[in-house]
């Protein structure tokens, strides 16, 4: 299985709500795709986030499961919305488990 992780850093002018709002839209990605085992997403709100407010995790059966995931539409969505709400930055780690 795999592991990816997703902190993302957004702008000052991103509110409390559309946090929410990407957390929930990330979490019904579920539905959408396949060799998904978990999904998990939500705020981050650790005294040491060094500004990444958004936590985004997916756990998948295997590597094929991973690439399939980056260009399916319904991810694509999300992202396009992380976009929109004031992304600055992000890092993503991938593990095997």
């Amino acid at each position: 299985m795999i592991d990816r992780t997703i902190l993302v850093k957004f702008g000052e002018q991103t509110t409390e709500a559309q946090l929410q709002e990407i957390a929930e839209r990330f979490k019904a990605l579920k539905e959408h795709l396949s060799g998904v085992v978990e999904i998990n997403a939500g705020v981050n709100f650790s005294d040491n986030n060094k500004g990444y407010q958004l936590v985004l995790r997916v756990r998948f059966e295997d590597k094929a499961a991973l690439d399939a995931y980056g260009p399916n539409p319904q991810h694509q969505a999300v992202a396009a919305l992380i976009r929109e709400y004031g992304r600055e930055d992000s890092i993503a780690a991938n593990i095997e488990v």
